[in-house]
C-alpha cells in the first residue's frame, strides 16, 4: 500500500566529502525526486548539499533537519528547514522520520546515523558507505548498492516492505 503523503527517504553523510560522494550524492538526489518520494537530510552542506541539488533538479521536495538555531544554515536546495538548536541529536529526528536512510560515504557522523536508523527500524541502504561485522551477532542489515538508482530502488523497496510489515 502506498503511503498517502509519499515516501521520505533519508540521505546521509558527511559534510566534507570527496567529490567521487558529492557526485553519488547528487545523482542520489536525482533519483529520489524522479520517483516523487521527499528528501530529508541533515540540511547543511556536503553530501547533504549535493543530495538535495540532485533532487530539485528533479522537480523534488527537501527537508533539512538543521542541528542550528538558524534558517540560514540550510543549504540553498532545502526547500524546508527545521532549526532544531540540538545539534547532532537531530540525527535521530531525520533517521525516524526517513522511510528508509541512504548512507553515501560519512564519517563518524553518518556511522551514528547508521546507528540510530537501525535502532529504529528504519532500512539502511549504503554506497560507499560503513560496513562492520560484531562476532556471534547476525550480519548488520545494511543493504548494499553498486549505484545511486540502484540504492534509491531498494531504499523505496525496503520502505514498502518494512511499512507493510509494521502494519500486519
Amino acid at each position: 500500500m502506498e503511503q498517502k503523503r509519499g515516501w521520505i527517504i533519508g540521505v546521509i553523510g558527511g559534510s566534507h566529502p570527496a567529490e567521487e560522494e558529492c557526485r553519488l550524492a547528487e545523482a542520489v538526489g536525482l533519483a529520489i525526486g524522479q520517483a516523487g518520494a521527499t528528501l530529508i537530510c541533515g540540511g547543511r552542506g556536503g553530501v547533504m548539499e549535493a543530495a538535495c541539488r540532485g533532487a530539485k533538479s528533479a522537480g523534488g521536495f527537501t527537508v533539512g533537519i538543521l542541528p542550528g538555531t538558524e534558517r540560514s544554515q540550510a543549504n540553498a536546495f532545502v526547500d524546508l528547514p527545521i532549526v532544531t538548536g540540538i545539534g547532532e541529536a537531530r540525527n535521530s529526528i531525520i533517521t525516524r522520520t526517513a522511510h528508509a536512510v541512504i548512507a553515501v560515504g560519512g564519517s563518524y557522523g553518518t556511522l551514528s546515523e547508521i546507528a540510530y536508523a537501525l535502532g529504529f527500524e528504519t532500512p539502511v541502504v549504503g554506497l560507499s558507505t560503513w560496513t562492520f561485522s560484531r562476532q556471534g551477532h547476525p550480519p548488520v542489515p545494511i543493504v548494499t548498492a553498486d549505484r545511486p538508482g540502484q540504492a534509491v530502488e531498494e531504499a523505496l523497496r525496503l520502505a514498502r516492505k518494512n511499512t507493510s510489515e509494521k502494519k500486519e
